[in-house]
């Protein structure tokens, strides 16, 4: 119970102290599902949930008919969004749909192909030139070229044989080809991806296209011993498309949906299909190459949670919420003032009764390189605890030492 309390008492706190303005959404989303060979009714709302996140977006979700069922009842609208997510592989869309469709994106609607929604509609020549490159479906050479990166040179290979295939799923390291792109800049070169199916062997128009990212399908795991195309983006009319083949989703989410590196490119992808540029920050616990990086809630860290989390510490936890602390310090505080409100957040967490021990260490850890004199009094304070005594005087006279 005390630790509730804590929890709350620390988010009060954050929230004084760091309570920021947010977005009003900008931008309109529908995410098209309700057939496909993946499970939709788990990745749809996660889908609308990370777009939501953004504070860019408000989505909403048309769900089609079941296999087999009347497909002239489906009709969105899209002409009343910014915005289409298509996580949909399922049966072919009336006439009407489709004429909407592709007269939305010629008229600078954006699109979000989402995994399995490359293995759509093959017959659909259209979706096809939007969708760049797509797999399965009976897709063969008449469909299009392969198109794939060997020793870091873009192949069109127009050899005969089925569009689309992956190994087992299986963790596998990400590579960007064309850094600067908006989507992408900022970001690691290479960051591991959660297990996901790596796509392979995708074939198509692949007309106006630039691929943005690839991941090595190495021939131990089954793979193509190639380097596949993820992350791609394609300009059709006035529209611009965002093609992710990454994300299979799991009962519950999965680590493919949870990566890090899913859902920042993701939701970055789908603010450049709107409006042809990204400002959303990259955050501090996007992954690198050593290690994959997963949001089991799909929430992105917040100095809030971290100072909550660290409230609670104990040594037995990930250090991660700390971590994401120390980043922000270090790249949000400017001015002195800047770090003051940061100390202020953390001194009244030394002052709690219910923070621990361990946290209360990991405080003194940050303070006694950047604290004040105004963390003196509390510091001092803990020095008659003997499980804080060492931890305390290092932190008073590594802050004595800097004056």
């Amino acid at each position: 119970m005390k630790k509730q309390y804590l929890l709350i008492f620390v988010l009060a706190l954050s929230l004084t102290f760091f309570n920021s303005c947010q977005k009003s959404a900008e931008y309109k989303a529908l995410i098209v599902t309700g057939q496909n060979n993946h499970k939709w009714k788990e990745s749809s709302p996660v889908l609308k949930k990370l777009l939501e996140q953004t504070g860019l977006f408000s989505a909403d979700i048309a769900t089609s008919p079941e296999k087999g069922g009347d497909m002239n009842t489906f009709n969105p609208d899209f002409s009343k969004y910014n915005l289409v997510v298509v996580d949909y592989n399922g049966d072919s869309w009336n006439e009407k749909t489709k004429a909407a469709f592709v007269d939305f994106v010629n008229k600078g609607g954006g699109v979000v192909i989402y995994h399995a929604g490359n293995n759509s509609f093959p017959e659909w020549k259209e979706f096809n030139l939007i969708c760049g490159l797509g797999g399965w479906g009976n897709r063969t050479e008449k469909d299009g070229p392969y198109v794939y990166y060997k020793k870091d040179s873009m192949i069109i290979d127009t050899t005969v044989g089925r569009g689309g295939s992956h190994a087992k799923r299986h963790e596998f390291e990400v590579r960007a080809r064309i850094a600067e792109h908006p989507i992408l800049k900022g970001l690691p070169m290479r960051w591991r991806h959660g297990s996901d199916e790596l796509y392979s062997q995708l074939r198509g128009p692949a007309k106006n296209m630039e691929i943005l990212a690839t991941a090595y399908a190495d021939t131990t795991g089954g793979g193509t011993g190639r380097d596949e195309p993820m992350l791609m983006t394609i300009k059709y009319g006035n529209g611009r498309i965002f093609h992710t083949a990454l994300g299979h989703a799991d009962d519950g989410g999965g680590p493919a949906l949870e990566c890090v590196g899913f859902i920042v490119t993701f939701q970055r992808g789908a603010e450049w299909a709107v409006s042809g540029k990204v400002t959303q920050k990259i955050p501090y616990d996007f992954p690198n190459v050593a290690a994959v990086s997963l949001r089991p809630d799909f929430k992105e860290m917040t100095l809030e949670g971290d100072l909550a989390y660290i409230g609670t510490y104990d040594i037995t936890k990930s250090t991660k919420y700390f971590t994401d602390l120390q980043s922000r310090i270090r790249y949000e505080a400017k001015t002195p003032q800047d770090y003051q409100k940061f100390e202020k957040a953390m001194i009244k967490i030394l002052q709690s009764k219910e923070a621990t021990d361990d946290g209360k260490k990991l405080i003194l850890h940050e303070l006694s390189w950047m604290g004040s004199d105004l963390s003196a009094p509390a510091i001092k304070d803990l020095v008659s605890n003997a499980q804080l005594k060492d931890d305390a005087e290092f932190a008073l006279a590594r802050l004595a030492t800097s004056k």
